[in-house]
């Protein structure tokens, strides 16, 4: 079609080049941005204890549809709702948790410390170790899949107790991107003992700076003496700071490898089969520092929302 013959034809004021009129009014949408935005707000603020008890409304396409059709009286489908929303610049996430409790000041000083313990390793001047603890259940953990479309994807499961458990000492070898995992009946003191007895074993002479978490038997008395006593200096994370763990990976790994949609008739099975995993992500060493990266940086803009306003 020539252009001066498009440009005789009207095509309204309002109508796009498609001639298909906008779903929602300019005010529409700005309402349901309005309230997205301040449910996001609400759900990263700091908690106060005068805060209310109910928590921010999730707003789903359903809800918002409902929403809609209460206060302005229009029927629309969740598909128009969802291309409004990416209009707005929104999309659906799955949302990460913020640990309020978290002390800013502590994360900011643990970030200085473990950026020169980290500049040693690489050195060779120390070994870094990281050290966590998990308790793996026989029963399967169920994930997402491949299967046949229109069918349940079912997963068989002995239904073993609570109690059908075992206890695994994680390790992260930062220095040589290699992990142990230990299994032992439960984690406590002595067994976390029997933990750095090993390791010593292993590095006789080797300078060792450990991090883990402020579990009850890692502070204890007499972890702590036996501790120096093998020349092993414990550093502990700041409270609330799981972001420091790279061990957490390795956990969330094990599961996907191990658990997800295999219930373990035995507990030996459920050792011997991560054992299987150990040895099979040891021999990547770039894959495995790759999914557990030690963090040694601070987002401003996360920290920001740890401190109360």
């Amino acid at each position: 079609m020539d252009s001066s013959v498009q440009r005789e034809r009207s095509r309204g004021a309002d109508l796009p080049a498609q001639r298909w009129p906008p779903p929602f009014s300019c005010e529409i949408e700005q309402a349901f941005d309005a309230v997205i935005r301040e449910a996001v707000a609400a759900a990263s603020a700091p908690l106060t204890p005068d805060a209310p008890v109910t928590a921010p409304l999730r707003w789903t396409l359903k809800r918002l549809v409902a929403w809609i059709e209460a206060r302005f009286q229009r029927v629309c489908c969740r598909e128009t709702v969802r291309r409004a929303l990416h209009r707005l610049k929104l999309s659906w996430k799955k949302a990460r948790k913020l640990l309020g409790r978290a002390d800013p000041d502590r994360r900011e000083a643990f970030v200085e410390q473990i950026q020169t313990v980290l500049k040693g390793a690489t050195h060779d001047q120390h070994l870094l170790v990281y050290l966590d603890e998990a308790h793996i259940h026989q029963d399967a953990d169920l994930g997402y899949g491949w299967s046949v479309r229109g069918e349940r994807l079912w997963v068989c499961s002995s239904s073993p107790g609570l109690s059908a458990k075992v206890s695994f000492y994680g390790l992260y070898l930062y220095h040589l991107g290699e992990t142990e995992i230990w299994p032992y009946p439960r984690a406590n003191g002595d067994y976390t003992i029997e933990v750095l007895e090993r390791l010593r074993q292993r590095f006789p002479t080797r300078p060792i700076k450990m991090v883990w978490d402020g579990a009850p038997y890692h502070r204890a008395a007499k972890v702590r003496q036996r501790a120096d006593e093998l020349a092993i200096e414990l550093m502990p994370l700041p409270a609330y700071s799981p972001d420091f763990m790279p061990v957490e990976a390795l956990w969330r790994w094990l599961r996907e490898e191990v658990t997800y949609h295999h219930c373990h008739a035995t507990a030996d099975e459920l050792v011997t089969r991560v054992e299987q995993f150990r040895q099979r992500i040891n021999a990547h060493p770039c894959q495995v520092a790759d999914r557990l990266w030690v963090k040694d940086q601070l987002d401003p803009a996360e920290e920001k929302l740890r401190i109360p306003k």
